[in-house]
């Protein structure tokens, strides 16, 4: 029956979009958003990966929020993990434009972590989608459990819930082209993200890492007599330092990327995915948890709200199973002026 709903939902929106007029779509943006897994969230991939820069003089100003539903375990020979709980990360993000070259930010993430409530939707969910539940189904419910074993060790071991403010980081893009005429609007930017170790490590609020990420985005919008239709990707490295959180086995150069695509129909509405993809953040390790490529795919769409707002609405699934969360949940609300 759900599904069914599902389908009457999106077929009225598409045909409510295709009754307006075509060709005043806006921009496809990415999602803001990265990978939320409690050992993957705490390090310096960025989730702003746009190529458009803010205007010298104006500011763009975000607060977007990432619900993850977290359930994976896997063993073998030497090694054993258990990631169960549920992540609440708000991220506030501020950037300026200096020039109309250069941009600055920071980012400022606040997270709760616990059992959560979500277990039972998400039961259904796989059972509707036909998904694989992967124990989640049998494991006890709603409750936090972070553990990770190597050689009889116990490396890892949160069971408590927690809050606080994450990792902040700080923001800068340089604008290296841009083209922009009636028909098309091509950006190339590049762009750095620091990542402070001002979160609190022993509750996986941070790493206790600094973290640098240099990347290059790149976006190309077309203007066409069905509305915009618009590519984006983003290419980079992340490095660091051994930081806290099982520092013997951390990778300090790590790479990233996002690639994605949408088609904005009408002035109000935008539908896109994309999928962000990192290489492994730890070494030493066969569990696909620590040492595997993560992939990571969001589907959804942006609505043009009054005065200029821009909303957010997304959902995550980890298509390289266990490396991500099983389920993320993301909303978020942008203006620019």
């Amino acid at each position: 029956m759900l599904r069914i709903l599902f389908c009457h939902i999106f077929l009225a929106v598409t045909l409510f979009s295709a009754t307006a007029v075509f060709g005043a779509g806006f921009d496809i943006e990415p999602f803001l958003t990265a990978n939320r897994s409690p050992l993957v969230q705490i390090f310096g991939l960025p989730s702003e990966t746009s190529a458009s820069l803010v205007s010298s003089g104006n500011w763009k100003i975000s607060l977007s929020q990432d619900i993850a539903s977290i359930y994976s375990s896997h063993s073998n020979a030497v090694e054993e993990i258990l990631l169960d709980g549920e992540l609440y990360r708000w991220n506030l993000r501020g950037q300026y434009g200096l020039t109309d070259k250069l941009e600055i930010g920071i980012e400022i993430p606040i997270l709760i972590q616990g059992g959560g409530f979500l277990d039972g939707f998400i039961v259904d969910w796989h059972k509707l989608w036909g998904l694989p539940q992967g124990g989640r189904d049998t494991a006890p419910k709603n409750r936090i459990s972070y553990r990770y074993t190597k050689n009889g060790v116990r490396l890892l071991d949160l069971d408590k819930s927690s809050e606080g403010v994450g990792d902040i980081s700080l923001l800068s893009a340089y604008r290296l082209f841009e083209n922009n005429t009636d028909l098309n609007h091509t950006d190339v930017a590049l762009r750095a993200q620091l990542k402070l170790p001002t979160g609190d490590s022993s509750t996986l609020a941070g790493s206790g890492s600094i973290d640098f990420a240099l990347f290059l985005a790149a976006s190309f919008n077309q203007n066409t007599e069905y509305g915009v239709l618009g590519l984006f990707a983003s290419a980079g490295t992340m490095l660091g330092n051994d930081g806290d959180i099982l520092k013997e086995q951390r990778e300090n150069i790590a790479g990233f990327g996002t690639v994605g695509a949408g088609w904005s129909p009408t002035n109000w509405i935008a539908f896109k995915s994309q999928c962000l993809i990192s290489s492994p953040l730890y070494k030493d390790s066969s569990l696909p948890e620590l040492g595997k490529n993560s992939a990571l795919l969001t589907i959804g769409g942006t609505v043009r709200l009054p005065h200029a707002y821009m909303l957010d609405i997304g959902v995550s699934e980890d298509i390289a199973v266990s490396t991500a969360p099983d389920v993320t949940l993301h909303v978020g609300l942008t203006k620019r002026f």
